[in-house]
């Protein structure tokens, strides 16, 4: 297997968005990953935490997250300055809101090429799918299927969207899983999807999704099932600049 073969993908953790600190966050995870230079790297949401090494969740007295007040448009340049380097290929968002995504393409000399957001049919992102595809940016889907190993949400809150009746239906219709058929809702509606698991019978399961495609019609109700749910929603995070959500 050769280096070229692989597309490997890390992010700026929150710590690191400061411009002499996006460097070291490179530096550290091509070490860790004994690489030469990154395929792509995420800034991992639009908002920053105070700049320190002592914790990557560094908190002030009232066990509230102390804001960075560092502007997303420092780190992203710096990543540009990455890519001048050799050390990046190319450089993506995550979390973004349309406006943020505006306000970045208003200054951003190399353009990204994605935007990783949580997108699954409770969540369907269609507006910020269309708002992103229209400026030539893809969307990737993380949480596909729902989160369903989510500590987000206190038990009776969780909303578990590999039993929905439709995704039940429409797996038993098609003769696959649930998770199958949330994997392929994405890749039907053009998004890079990044199921997770570290089980090899689930990873195996998940790449068996390319001998079948939805109808229109059975996209359309899965798109009908949207409710803003967000499994992921950085509850610690509302009193951040440019906090998303």
């Amino acid at each position: 297997l050769k280096r070229e073969e692989l597309y490997v993908t890390s992010k700026i953790w929150l710590t690191f968005y400061r411009k002499d600190r996006v460097p070291i966050c490179l530096n550290k995870i091509l070490e860790q990953l004994k690489l030469k230079y990154m395929d792509l790297i995420l800034l991992h949401w639009p908002m920053s935490f105070e700049q320190t090494d002592d914790s990557l969740f560094p908190k002030d007295s009232d066990d509230k997250l102390i804001d960075g007040k560092v502007d997303f448009v420092e780190a992203y340049q710096a990543l540009e300055s990455l890519v001048d380097q050799g050390l990046i290929k190319s450089i993506g968002i995550s979390n973004f809101n349309e406006e943020q995504v505006e306000r970045l393409l208003k200054v951003a000399r190399i353009k990204p090429v994605v935007n990783q957001v949580e997108c699954h049919p409770y969540l369907n992102q269609e507006k910020l799918r269309k708002f992103c595809a229209d400026r030539g940016i893809l969307l990737t889907a993380y949480s596909p299927l729902g989160n369903p190993g989510s500590t987000f949400f206190p038990d009776e809150k969780k909303k578990d969207l590999l039993k929905d009746p439709v995704v039940v239906r429409l797996a038993q219709k098609y003769n696959k899983n649930s998770g199958q058929i949330l994997i392929r809702f994405a890749i039907d509606r053009g998004m890079i999807v990044i199921p997770k698991s570290v089980r090899l019978e689930r990873i195996i399961s998940n790449l068996q999704v390319y001998d079948f495609k939805l109808s229109d019609e059975d996209l359309k109700e899965l798109m009908s099932l949207d409710q803003n749910y967000r499994t992921c929603p950085f509850s610690l995070g509302p009193h951040l600049d440019n906090y998303p959500f």
